[in-house]
């Protein structure tokens, strides 16, 4: 519980902050409610002894030292700016910048702060801010759906779980049931809160509009500014001097057949050299992006700000623009183009011998699919592949020594099918299925690990400023909730010692086959951290490297770009390596760039979820099975094995009895006739409801494990009572006695 500060605290932080209002006391100290009127009381004090002047209005066009501020959109240098949130001067009101400081939290547009200002005046604003705390979000842009009434209308947030409607005076000509953007309005201390329409979006339901509305709920920044477009129309051939020319070299890309873009290339042959005897002399060829997007430049700085290109089945936003990404840097079949290719010797054990980076010209002999690439290699050749057969077969031999290496090494080896949702022309979906998975996929990968990580020594061994790939080890916390799982599963996960990624491993050989295997292996990404880049090297654990840096993909990830930016400069190719800025600016970037990476996977996850609620409306009523993937106070959550759609049973429709909730074992047990049910039990549903605007996914449960739960309150269950998950009867009778204990 807050505590109130102690008078001695007050008259320190006011001494600190002349003029502060009562107001801005009760923010700075986070006093709220009833507490409120202690310090009241408390002030009052402070006023008899005179610490406190009496209270004073901004009325005069002053802020005071510390404000309340909503945080702007950042402009085209990437400063942020506030502006406060209450104003009772003359005229607009002041523009304040906002100045960072290392351990400051990250800020968006919306972001409200508690700030203290000094009124040092720019050309551009009247204070600078530096942040006290973050208070949270104030929405400035509300995405939902409008309603008529008589008297304006209404908007209803698309966002799942959403509780707030916005009434709404300024409809825009808004019509009944339509898809909008709207910002608030004046202020509402009492009654609802009030919003105005300023876009029109059009119909919610039409096919386009389901990834329209991720890019409008998440920020993604989807049309290029006039500067930015007019300077990637001046883009043209790069010159060619001072590059090695490996035009000759068969290189060629392998991607999915739906590629938008090439940012890579691969060849292998095998090495003559008799002291690497079975050994590989491997190229990766990669997009020389820096060659178009120089430090500073419009361009630099709206990749900077996206961070990388999100992925929507239906579109692209891509960081670049369109002229760079699919054309100009893109590494297309008989084009020539420039690129940072590596050449690196392997040993027929897979590890690597020696490699050497160079700034290039090369032409691509080939565009592949993965699908065309994997026939290739059993033999099945057509009009595309039949003159690279030998290339092909020296690429699957090099990759097959890689993977002794990646044996040795040991990196986590997750067995995730990757859903893929088909769109008709008109942008509705006519299937949803899973990605096959071939050799193909994991020969690029391999190359593309090996090259990343030689960036990454590169540019350690020159002492060059780059941005490492980071994936940090699993908390302890996290650890003990997989273990519990895996043991109730009938698995075991080594305990008491250092974990290491082959431990992992060995816990999905475990379960590889059973009903468990989908479970454990979900269970296991789930209890990863997320990666993140960093001007610091910690290390990358799920790939078990010591160190690693994306170099890959510079047309779809700003990190990759700084990446060549740092070879560039720690070979001297160039006046176009890093810059100053960038180097002074690499803390800000990797924590811009990282925000920006799971913006774009929660856009891109929505979208699917949409999508799926979408394909799965017209099925309301219609019965699935599945597998519960996760369990809540509330109810739980199954993934429907057709379309690995995931769904909510609410606890309601479980069955008519009380539930008891039990985090640890993970299981809901009727509290009447002590029907269970956990984490990976095999269910059958039935659907209840599927909303494509928000994604939900209502289910009803009709079986668990082939029974079915009571539906008449109080009535017991004939038969043994199920356990929740695995083999383990020790596991489950266990539980059950947390349960008693917690009664």
């Amino acid at each position: 519980m807050k505590q109130l500060p102690s008078l001695d605290q007050l008259r320190d932080w006011i001494a600190e902050n002349p003029g502060a209002t009562r107001r801005e006391i009760a923010q700075a100290f986070g006093i709220k409610g009833s507490l409120k009127i202690d310090l009241k009381a408390m002030l009052r004090e402070l006023e008899v002894d005179g610490t406190l002047k009496p209270r004073r209005s901004s009325a005069g066009g002053k802020l005071p030292p510390v404000t309340v501020l909503d945080v702007l959109a950042p402009d085209a240098e990437g400063d942020l700016f506030a502006r406060p949130v209450e104003w009772r001067g003359d005229g607009a009101a002041p523009v304040v910048l906002i100045v960072s400081q290392a351990g400051d939290p990250a800020l968006g547009q919306g972001d409200r702060i508690l700030a203290k200002l000094d009124a040092i005046r720019g050309p551009d604003y009247d204070y600078q801010a530096r942040i006290i705390r973050k208070l949270g979000a104030n929405p400035s842009r509300i995405l939902g759906i409008f309603r008529k009434e008589a008297q304006g209308g209404r908007i209803v947030p698309i966002d799942k779980g959403a509780d707030k409607i916005w009434q709404v005076a300024e409809t825009g000509d808004a019509v009944d049931g339509e898809l909008v953007h709207a910002e608030p309005v004046g202020k509402s201390r009492f009654g609802p809160l009030r919003a105005k329409v300023i876009e029109r979006l059009g119909d919610p339901t039409a096919p386009k509009a389901v990834s329209l509305i991720a890019i409008h709920q998440h920020g993604i920044r989807d049309e290029f500014p006039d500067v930015v477009i007019a300077e990637a129309d001046k883009a043209g051939p790069v010159s060619e001097k001072g590059r090695r020319d490996l035009r000759a070299l068969p290189l060629m890309t392998i991607d999915p057949w739906d590629a938008r873009d090439h940012d890579d290339a691969i060849y292998a042959e095998a090495d003559t050299d008799p002291e690497n005897p079975g050994g590989f002399i491997l190229w990766v060829a990669i997009a020389d992006v820096a060659a178009y997007v120089r430090p500073n430049s419009e361009l630099d700085r709206e990749a900077r700000r996206r961070g990388n290109s999100t992925y929507f089945p239906d579109r692209v936003v891509p960081m670049l623009p369109d002229i760079l990404s699919g054309d100009l840097c893109s590494l297309h079949e008989g084009v020539d183009r420039p690129c940072i290719a590596l050449r690196m010797v392997i040993a027929e054990d897979g590890s690597k011998r020696s490699h050497e980076f160079c700034r290039a010209m090369m032409t691509s002999k080939a565009s592949l699919t993965y699908e065309q690439a994997q026939a290739a290699d059993a033999g099945r050749l057509d009009e595309v592949t039949a003159p690279f057969a030998q290339v092909l077969a020296d690429l699957f031999a090099a990759y097959r020594a890689l993977s002794k290496a990646r044996a040795r090494r040991q990196p986590l080896d997750l067995d995730l099918p990757e859903r893929q949702i088909v769109l008709s022309d008109e942008g509705r979906v006519t299937s949803v299925a899973f990605k096959e998975r071939f050799d193909a996929h994991r020969l690029v990968e391999e190359f593309m690990v090996l090259a990343n990580v030689a960036a990454a020594e590169t540019l350690r061994e020159k002492g060059s400023a780059l941005l490492y790939r980071v994936h940090e080890e699993p908390s302890p916390e996290k650890m003990d909730a997989l273990r519990e799982l895996a043991r109730e599963s009938g698995f075991a996960l080594a305990k008491g010692q250092v974990l290491m990624t082959r431990h992992f491993n060995q816990l999905l050989k475990q379960a590889e086959g059973t009903e468990f295997d989908e479970l454990i292996n979900m269970a296991t990404l789930r209890s990863m951290t997320q990666a993140y880049y960093a001007p610091q090297n910690f290390g990358h654990f799920g790939l078990a490297l010591g160190e690693y840096a994306h170099f890959t993909s510079p047309i779809r990830r700003y990190a990759d770009l700084i990446v060549h930016r740092g070879l560039i400069s720690a070979h001297r190719w160039g006046d176009d390596g890093l810059s100053p800025w960038d180097i002074e600016h690499l803390e800000d970037t990797a924590k811009a760039i990282s925000e920006a990476e799971r913006r774009s996977m929660a856009a891109e996850r929505d979208t699917a979820d949409r999508y799926l609620a979408a394909y799965l409306a017209d099925r309301v009523g219609a019965e699935f099975t599945g597998r519960v993937s996760g369990v809540a106070r509330f109810g739980v959550f199954v993934k429907l094995d057709e379309t690995g759609a995931d769904g909510l049973v609410p606890i309601r429709a479980i069955g008519d009895e009380y539930f008891r909730h039990d985090p640890e074992a993970q299981v809901l047990e009727g509290e009447k006739t002590g029907f269970r049910i956990g984490l990976g039990q095999r269910v059958k549903v039935k659907l209840a409801e599927a909303e494509p605007v928000t994604g939900g996914i209502a289910l009803e449960l009709l079986e668990v494990e082939g029974e079915a739960p009571a539906r008449s309150h109080g009535r017991r269950r004939k038969g043994p009572v199920r356990r929740a998950v695995g083999k383990s009867r020790a596991g489950t009778a266990k539980a059950k006695k947390k349960l008693k204990r917690k009664r």
